[in-house]
């Protein structure tokens, strides 16, 4: 993740400011793209929350795993109220960083919400995150960690 991040800072759900390459370090990264103004998103927040929570509070040792939200938005206060009100307490793009576009192209977003899970390198292990948590819950974690090279004792 130090290359797709590389000399940027992240936010946290309360604002402060996170260096990328300490938080994501050997880590599974859902690269979430969503906004408040969109329903589907807003349907698929909660779930994704869910999910989180169970992988990082419930399970011993905790998951290697974090969410990068990158905003759809159509302002940094609608951003933070979005996050506010429905995110876990999991990373941001700064609304007004502009890599967010960059990213967009990327990882091909045509469509939110998006959530593409990727390896350190920011290689995609697979553009169906959402769809995979809908349909696997928790299981689907396990594969992701088998592609993303990660060594850790890690059990569900």
């Amino acid at each position: 993740m130090v290359d797709v991040f590389s000399g940027r800072l992240l936010v946290s759900k309360d604002g402060r400011s996170v260096d990328p390459e300490e938080a994501l370090q050997n880590k599974v990264v859902g690269l979430y793209f969503s906004a408040g103004w969109c329903s589907p998103c807003r349907d698929f927040t909660p779930v994704l929350c869910d999910f989180y929570t169970e992988l990082l509070e419930e399970t011993q040792p905790t998951a290697p795993f974090e969410v990068v939200f990158i905003s759809s938005d159509h302002s940094a206060e609608e951003m933070a109220d979005y996050m506010r009100a429905m995110h876990g307490d999991w990373l941001a793009l700064p609304f007004h960083d502009p890599y967010k576009h960059d990213l967009k192209k990327k990882y091909n977003i045509t469509a939110i919400p998006k959530l593409v899970i990727v390896k350190q390198t920011g290689e995609v292990i697979t553009d169906k995150g959402r769809k995979q948590i809908r349909d696997k819950g928790l299981s689907c974690f396990r594969n992701w960690l088998e592609s993303a090279d990660i060594f850790q004792n890690f059990s569900s």
